[in-house]
């Protein structure tokens, strides 16, 4: 039996070989692929295991915690929120959020959380570990907080604290959690199979995150502003093999889904808000996300970050088309080409610290040369 399950078109085949590579050489423990080209679902590939002793075979339906790529959820419901005319990203977060204006932050608009220039990489008080599953303590310290920066004018990457902010402000205007709304609105629309907020009973599907070799923390300053952010509170890579953080709704780091569901529901972006016969926001819309908030070398990722509106750009260290959109997750990968119409999902149980890896790089690679084939 193949170690690669799942289908791909005739065109993509080449994908399912350099994934297939990735698994047998063991660069991949376990791991879904999947594209979208022009609506279809031209790649929907998965393989490996779910667990470091490689017991346990990856499922069609395995899913697993994506990291950052979680992200990308946030951005798509505030876009949908912009086009109802609920949101406006030029607007002060007061606006929607009144206590948020607290120390020296009223002027603080939607778009500098947006674009991880609102100076709030991380929490500046005392922080547990599970006080990030407390909703309401994580957003009343953010609001009570100065911003370390005169905010719009660089970015630090807001690892953990950017879904807060945006969730906070799309359940001041929805009266629902963000985890709610986004399946009421998106998951379930879609039939997607992506959870912010994971029931319990969902358990028994989920693969074990294995943290990569190394830490994060290495060659960086105990008083710089990127290791505040990987410390405050102190992030546990083995976090998400508890039930705390499963079922918890934090929008910036703990979605559980697989690169099919990722894909699906991305694929809004690549089609300029439309998908599956239903349009979530207009063409409009979409153009906003390739509006720069920020591109300079970030304060907390150390290198050339560009930000659009939630989405990272092109720059010297994502080279995408001009309407080409992505963000990554210590090791799941999401890209998105407008002028394409492709989507291409990578979500991988064994982490990579390097931003995006080598490992979504050559499925991304593999994936746009088969379009040009």
């Amino acid at each position: 039996m193949s170690i690669v399950q799942g289908t791909t078109t005739e065109k993509f085949d080449r994908l399912r070989e350099v994934f297939e590579q990735q698994l047998s050489s063991g660069e991949d423990v376990g791991a879904s692929v999947a594209v979208y080209f022009k609506g279809e679902l031209v790649a929907d590939l998965w393989g490996g295991f779910t667990d470091e002793q490689m017991t346990k075979p990856w499922e069609r339906d395995t899913i697993l915690n994506v990291w950052s790529v979680t992200k990308t959820m946030t951005f798509l419901v505030a876009l949908m929120l912009s086009d109802q005319g609920l949101l406006d990203f030029h607007a002060p977060v007061k606006t929607y959020w009144p206590e948020f204006a607290q120390n020296g932050k009223a002027a603080v608009e939607v778009r500098h959380v947006m674009g991880h220039t609102a100076g709030l990489p991380f929490w500046s008080g005392p922080m547990e570990s599970e006080d990030l599953a407390d909703w309401d303590f994580c957003t009343s310290a953010l609001a009570a907080q100065a911003p370390l920066w005169v905010p719009g004018t660089v970015s630090g990457y807001h690892l953990v604290t950017q879904g807060y902010l945006i969730g906070e402000i799309v359940r001041r205007i929805t009266g629902m959690t963000f985890g709610e709304f986004f399946k009421a609105e998106v998951a379930n629309v879609l039939d997607a199979d992506f959870h912010i907020g994971l029931p319990e009973s969902e358990d028994s599907r989920v693969s074990s995150v294995i943290p990569a070799p190394g830490s994060i923390l290495d060659g960086l300053d105990p008083q710089s502003i990127a290791y505040r952010a990987w410390t405050s509170p102190p992030l546990d890579f083995m976090w998400p093999r508890e039930r705390w953080w499963r079922g918890a709704e934090i929008p910036s780091s703990n979605g559980h889904g697989n690169a099919r569901s990722v894909a699906k529901i991305q694929s809004i972006i690549a089609n300029r808000g439309e998908f599956e016969g239903k349009r979530f926001f207009s063409e409009k819309t979409s153009d906003q996300i390739f509006e720069t908030q920020a591109h300079d070398l970030d304060l907390v990722l150390g290198i050339e970050a560009h930000f659009g509106m939630g989405y990272g750009l092109a720059s010297s260290v994502t080279p995408l088309g001009p309407r080409g959109c992505y963000w990554a997750g210590l090791g799941s990968l999401i890209i998105m080409d407008q002028d394409l119409g492709l989507t291409i999902a990578y979500t991988p149980n064994k982490m990579q610290i390097v931003p995006g890896g080598t490992r979504g790089a050559n499925i991304a690679r593999a994936a746009t040369e088969s379009v040009f084939s």
